[in-house]
């Protein structure tokens, strides 16, 4: 072919397109922005606006798990709120009455842990000051932290009740949690007990399980010998005491012998009586010594007691050894009682020797054997008590004969003020070896557990505590427990995703008691009264009120003033009869009562319901909140307070490693926000798959970033068009060219599926759909082909009209699908088109969509169109390689269709507009071999060509018949037509 672009035109006729004009900025400066934003929806109240506007909806609640108020938020506060904002806002604009009233948990150790630090600092010592002044400090400070978070969360763009949060120390809430507590009380559900639980030596206090993380830590490894007192069976030479042999225990917790109290074996392991034949001069395990142990073990337990031979003389069935010896048997004059053997189902031959060392002040499943075990203790005459060996300060108590504050240089410890290992197992073991009661020694670096505030470890220590059953039958109703309400109310609730209704389920199946009682100070009293001499709970509804009352008024504060004791039991009873509770409630308990005290409480906040459609929430709280309300509000309302609960993984750095200031790789939302702003975090929320554990580093923000932009870019183009969009232009939907109605088709699809996300609370696939039909089906493929139409087209053009009117249907659409996700960005989008001081986005219903724009055979036929133009883009990207063509618009080839879909598809189509060519020239057959083809677009073949003509100077499209028209010489008879309506209309 030859040069046939000629007659360039000399005339500047881009004042006469009608190309896009917006004030709406290319830049986002969100950092700077977002800020006014803020404020312009505080000025508006648009939490009260959106309250009044649904206020004859159905309500949609989801409630607020509360985070401490202990110092700022980090990036799973910000993952987490961004979460309950997506919901909150999505179920608003699908025509929910959906508010979401903000919470703080305020008591507890981690606030109190933070006065006594400031108090050390100070060389201040917590028993010298005042309970009540000690409490007020706790309060402070927590208000203070309340303040700073309000302001962080606020600043992620989370519309709530921030003027009206509920505070557990609230005085209304303090009351509530103690009117919930006493119901429980007076149900018959609360008791006090002993049992080993989780205990903070530094701390000074039992933790929850949620409160215990685990690390690694090296114990201590020992393998004792207690000496078989009584018993009988024929192991060929005789019965086991008669041959002085010995069952062998292995521990890794050398302090607990002393609190040793049976041995536990199984039934359904094969054990033998050995004897060592040849062992060092001065070891342990000496020649001639036999001892009992598990077949599977008895090689790798000599092997670690250094003994040289050994054999094996017989079986031994151990529940024909009625007692055993204490290893300490004399220490201090004590230990002379008789160790029993006790056949347990958590016994295995996995390690160890098969064996044991049964302490049920110090372990669960030691405590559950030895209780469960008392009739058979009893008729043995052994009594079922259980000690209290170590004290809450880590020492050893009398309990502990030889060890305790009898030994001489005072009490062992086991662990000290600063979680560092005591001087315990080195005393014990060196007693045991003084007895000739050890066989080997070493150490084990395994998984304990910490506790998650002080980072240290913790021991399990039997200690008066109190209890709610999770077995007995509540006001004496046959088989209804609490566990069986919880059981029933798991099997009724809707979980995100689905595995969380398993793991909770499985939680509430093995969980023994619930522990609500700490030692502290700062928290909601235990608020009853033991009658001294009966030992029982006083239940009198009167007193109950009288403590609320007060609480109302004053605070839990009152629990602890001079003469309260008398003043809640009034005169009815004596105060010198009855035993006041000291001890504070779990937190895991106030919060766990919020639904009685926010949910219900609908003259505060009438726009939540009861049960909450939602609890959302770290999949660490099946363990935690999700737990701990269940069990609270089935002790209480015999359900669950929720409907549905909906977990998210944790935030990881970009390598999926987890997050810690000691590698240096914790990424602080404060910081993202900062430099690229709020909404660049809520989209990163928003694309990530929060059922699992998400990552975040600078590879994946900038990501984001690029994400956002794109879609920025389409919005302001978008904008620019719609400044040209006349109302009374409008289109009827049938009236359109085919492209629009498609794109019509692809908004009432969309609109199916994004419903469809938001219900499942799929956001990820949300923002898939919308950026994906943005960036690929908009400006790509729409935008890009109707560019020519909106900017050249008459302005009585129909394509241009309808073109105008399907951009005002995808503003409408776009603006509200995203607008839960980029809420800032929308708020500017939006008000670009609607302005006004009580306009805004976030005012908006998802808008309807007809649903007689769908129309899957017209998308059909315009997919293979698709395909069409894709093989002929192909082809264009060789000839500007090549440098043969500039612009499409200087090309118009020849395509040859071999497939007769494609051939109907393309009647009475222009495939040059769709393909954005001048011209182009189609043909049917299978086109030369030499021909431009893809493999996955079979039957469509492409040979290049030139466009012939002339340049449009107005439009640049290459046509022979530009210069037609005398008047316009330079450009096509299309924009000589545009031209001369432009002037008619004084353009």
């Amino acid at each position: 072919m030859t040069d046939t672009v000629t007659g360039a035109a000399e005339t500047d006729y881009s004042a006469t397109l009608f190309l896009p004009e917006t004030n709406f900025p290319m830049r986002a400066g969100l950092p700077q922005r977002e800020p006014d934003w803020l404020k312009r929806w505080e000025d508006m109240d648009i939490f009260a606006l959106q309250r009044e506007q649904a206020k004859d909806r159905p309500l949609f609640t989801i409630h607020d798990g509360p985070p401490y108020a202990n110092g700022n938020i980090h990036i799973g506060h910000a993952l987490n709120k961004t979460l309950k904002d997506l919901v909150s806002r999505s179920m608003q604009m699908m025509g929910f009455n959906s508010a979401y009233v903000p919470g703080w948990d305020c008591h507890g150790l981690p606030i109190e842990w933070k006065i006594e630090e400031q108090y050390r600092a100070k060389g201040k010592d917590k028993n010298d000051v005042p309970v009540v002044e000690f409490r007020q400090e706790c309060r402070t400070f927590a208000e203070q932290w309340v303040d700073v978070q309000r302001e962080e969360f606020k600043r992620l763009g989370i519309v709530g009740d921030w003027d009206n949060p509920y505070l557990t120390m609230s005085f209304d809430a303090e009351a509530q949690i103690a009117r919930e507590l006493m119901k429980v009380a007076t149900t018959g559900q609360l008791y006090r007990g002993s049992k080993p639980v989780m205990w903070s030596v530094v701390e000074r206090t039992a933790l929850a399980e949620a409160e215990i993380e685990y690390a690694d830590y090296e114990s201590d490894t020992i393998w004792v010998k207690f000496p078989v007192h009584s018993g009988g069976g024929d192991i060929k030479s005789g019965a086991f005491h008669d041959l002085n042999a010995s069952v062998v225990i292995w521990t890794t917790t050398p302090w607990t012998i002393p609190a040793n109290r049976a041995i536990s074996f199984s039934s359904k392991i094969a054990y033998g009586l050995y004897e060592i034949t040849k062992a060092p001069e001065g070891n342990w395990a000496s020649t001639g010594e036999k001892y009992i142990l598990a077949d599977k073990l008895a090689a790798e337990t000599f092997a670690k007691a250094k003994v040289e031979a050994f054999a094996r003389i017989g079986d031994v069935d151990p529940s024909h050894i009625t007692s055993c010896f204490h290893p300490l048997r004399g220490l201090g004059g004590g230990y002379e009682f008789e160790v029993p053997l006790l056949d347990g189902d958590h016994v295995t031959d996995d390690a160890g020797t098969g064996f044991v060392h049964t302490a049920p002040g110090h372990g669960l499943d030691d405590f559950e054997i030895w209780m469960n075990s008392t009739r058979l203790l009893a008729d043995k005459g052994i009594s079922s008590e259980v000690p209290y060996v170590v004290g809450d300060d880590g020492f050893y108590t009398k309990d502990a004969p030889g060890l305790g504050p009898d030994a001489e240089g005072g009490p062992a410890r086991v662990i000290d003020d600063n979680g560092k290992k005591g001087d315990a197992n080195n005393r014990v073991i060196a007693a045991l070896a003084e007895r000739n009661a050890m066989v080997a020694r070493g150490r084990v670096k395994h998984s304990y557990p910490h506790s998650w505030r002080s980072k240290k470890p913790v021991i399990f220590r039997n200690t008066p505590q109190w209890f709610v059953y999770m077995d007995r039958d509540i006001e004496g109703a046959a088989g209804d427990t609490l566990r069986h309400r919880a059981l029933n109310a798991i099997d009724a609730t809707k979980f995100y995703p689905p595995a969380g209704q398993n793991r909770l389920r499985a939680m509430i199946a093995d969980r023994p008691d619930w522990v609500l009682s700490r030692q502290r100070a700062w928290g909601v009293p235990i608020t009853v009264f033991v009658n001294k001499a009966s030992k029982e709970i006083l239940k009198d509804d009167v007193v109950n009120h009288r403590i609320a009352d007060a609480f109302e008024v004053e605070g839990a504060d009152a629990w602890y003033k001079d003469g309260a004791a008398q003043r809640f039991l009034g005169t009815a009873y004596q105060a010198d009869d009855y035993e006041m509770i000291r001890d504070v409630l779990d937190v895991w308990f106030d919060s766990g009562t919020t639904h009685a005290w926010v949910l219900r409480n609908k003259q505060k906040w009438p726009h939540l319901k009861f049960p909450a459609s939602m609890y959302l929430e770290g999949s660490d709280q099946h363990r935690g909140w999700f737990h701990s309300s269940l069990l609270e509000s089935c002790a209480t309302n015999g359900h669950a307070p929720y409907e549905s609960v909906l977990t998210h993984g944790f935030t990881m750095d970009g390598e999926g490693r987890k997050m810690s200031k000691s590698l240096g790789n914790t990424v602080a939302p404060q910081d993202i926000i900062k430099q690229y702003g709020a909404d660049i975090l809520r989209l990163w929320v928003a694309s990530s798959d929060y059922s699992e554990d998400l990552r975040l580093g600078k590879e994946i923000i900038q990501t984001t970033v690029d994400s956002y932009r794109k879609l920025r870019n389409s919005l302001r183009w978008l904008l620019g068009n719609l400044g040209h969009y006349q109302p009374t232009d409008a289109v009827d939907a049938s009236d359109m060219p085919e492209l629009e109605q498609v794109i019509l088709h692809r908004l009432a699809q969309l609109d199916c599926q994004v419903r469809a996300a938001y219900k499942e609370y799929d956001y990820r696939r949300i923002v898939t759909l919308l950026t994906n039909f943005m960036n690929i089906e908009l400006s790509a493929f729409y935008f890009d082909i109707r560019k020519d139409a909106l900017y050249c087209e008459p302005i009585s053009s129909l394509k241009r009209k309808s073109a105008l009117t399907v951009l005002n249907h995808l503003f409408d659409c776009l603006t509200a699908w995203l607008a839960p996700i980029l809420v800032f960005t929308m708020e500017e989008v939006w008000l670009e088109q609607h302005p006004g001081a009580d306009s805004s986005v976030h005012l908006r219903l998802f808008p309807d969509v007809p649903a007689d724009w769908l129309n899957p055979e017209l998308a059909a036929k315009w997919q293979l169109l698709r395909t069409v133009r894709r093989v002929v883009n192909g082809s264009l990207e060789i000839e500007r390689r090549e440098k043969r063509i500039g612009s499409s618009l200087e090309a118009a080839p020849t395509v040859f269709i071999a497939d007769e879909r494609y051939l109907t598809a393309l009647k009475g189509q222009d495939l040059a507009e769709i393909a954005i060519t001048s011209a182009i020239v189609v043909e049917p057959g299978e086109g030369p071999a030499d021909a431009f083809r893809l493999d996955d677009a079979a039957g469509i073949a492409v040979i290049p060509g030139l466009a012939q003509g002339k340049r449009c100077a107005r439009s640049w499209k290459v046509l022979p018949e530009v210069g037609s028209d005398p008047e316009y010489p330079d450009v096509s008879p299309r924009d000589a037509q545009a031209l001369r309506e432009r002037a008619a209309a004084g353009l």
